[in-house]
């Protein structure tokens, strides 16, 4: 079997099992605010949701 076929399929099994997609609907303006902030910050729009996510639960946390 092919290494990228064996890749694909291990890749489809770790997300199968060990993450949770969560759909995020925006307005296309606050999408391109956030991709305009996330290129600032030099990260993907992915990353930057996720940081932005974890900054808030630590705020919180503190409370």
């Amino acid at each position: 079997m092919p290494y990228s076929k064996i890749k694909t399929e291990y890749n489809m099994q770790y997300a199968k099992e060990k993450l949770k997609r969560i759909a995020l609907d925006v307005q296309k303006e606050k999408y391109e605010q956030i991709q305009t902030a996330a290129k600032k910050a030099n990260e993907s729009v992915n990353g930057y949701i996720k940081k932005a996510i974890d900054i808030r639960m630590e705020n919180q946390l503190t409370e």
